[in-house]
């Protein structure tokens, strides 16, 4: 009985008519096959998307670059700074946007240059606050030592005038009657200078009470080297982490030679197409981003020891 109906089903019967899904042949989605992925209006592969996201990166690292600068710049510097280069991000952005496709490698790579020259340019001004807060320590030291020699103090400014020009405010101030600790604490507010308003202090309690001008000069040259040393140790521990940030912001370049190595074509991929470009200005405002962010760690604890 088993047998036959086993016999029964392996027969061939009358033909079933398929399903319609099943008769449609291979796999077919049907409706609700799109097509390839589309992001829309804002994607990088649609008309003008990868210019949109290039704008959006640019303006990230406006926001990134644009900070406060720092408390020796005059106010009206530290209130137009950011916004200025804020406006100069935004247009360039912008320019990506409208210029012709073929040229938005070329403006990415122009704002990723011009927030290159920013941060070059922080350094530099960092650079010279550093040289004219060792000159201000110098200065304190030579007019106490000119002080002690038995010089007047308009002699001994004349001496730290003709090494050091900056002086030379001072000293008009000091010819023609004015206040030198005024004079002292205006030359302060320049980025580096701030030691001055300690001199400043010295030179004006020994011209209210009499004490002796190079005994207090001397204790101020004292303290300002200690503040020296502390400014030393303080910038040594961060260039570690400068040098540390430098090199991973290099890192993706060494990336690129070795895909370039082994037969990819990474930099024809950044620079000629849509998605290229958008990764390209991610990754230069990313680096950029970071590296103003370790200068910005990096000048405020600068600033606490200055």
């Amino acid at each position: 009985m088993g047998g036959d109906v086993i016999a029964t089903a392996l027969l061939p019967g009358p033909s079933v008519p398929l399903p319609p899904f099943a008769a449609a042949g291979p796999f077919d989605p049907g409706p609700f096959d799109a097509g390839p992925f589309d992001a829309g209006p804002f994607g990088p592969s649609a008309p003008g998307g990868g210019a949109a996201l290039c704008a959006a990166a640019f303006v990230v690292v406006a926001l990134a670059l644009a900070r406060p600068a720092g408390p020796g710049r005059p106010a009206a510097v530290r209130a137009r700074s950011p916004s200025l280069r804020l406006l100069v991000a935004i247009a360039l952005g912008l320019t990506a946007v409208v210029v012709p496709s073929r040229l938005v490698p070329l403006v990415v790579l122009a704002g990723a240059g011009a927030g290159v020259l920013v941060l070059r340019s922080r350094r530099a001004d960092a650079r010279a606050a550093q040289v004219r807060a060792g000159r201000v320590l110098e200065v304190c030291e030579q007019l106490a030592s000119e002080l002690a020699a038995g010089l007047p103090p308009g002699r001994a400014l004349v001496a730290a005038a003709g090494s050091w020009t900056e002086l030379d405010p001072v000293l008009t101030a000091h010819r023609l009657g004015g206040s030198v600790p005024d004079a002292l604490r205006v030359l302060a507010r320049r980025p580096g200078a701030g030691d001055l308003r300690l001199l400043a202090a010295a030179w004006q309690v020994a011209h209210r009470s009499g004490a002796g001008l190079a005994d207090a000069l001397d204790g101020v040259a004292v303290s300002l080297r200690e503040r020296q040393g502390l400014r030393r140790v303080v910038l040594s521990e961060l260039s570690s982490a400068r040098a540390t940030a430098r090199l991973m912001v290099a890192l993706p370049v060494l990336t690129l030679l070795m895909g370039s190595g082994i037969g990819g074509d990474p930099v024809g991929f950044l620079l000629g197409q849509p998605a290229g470009w958008v990764c390209l200005a991610g990754g230069l405002a990313l680096g950029l981003a970071g590296l103003a962010w370790i200068e910005a760690l990096a000048g405020a604890v600068e600033r606490r020891v200055t």
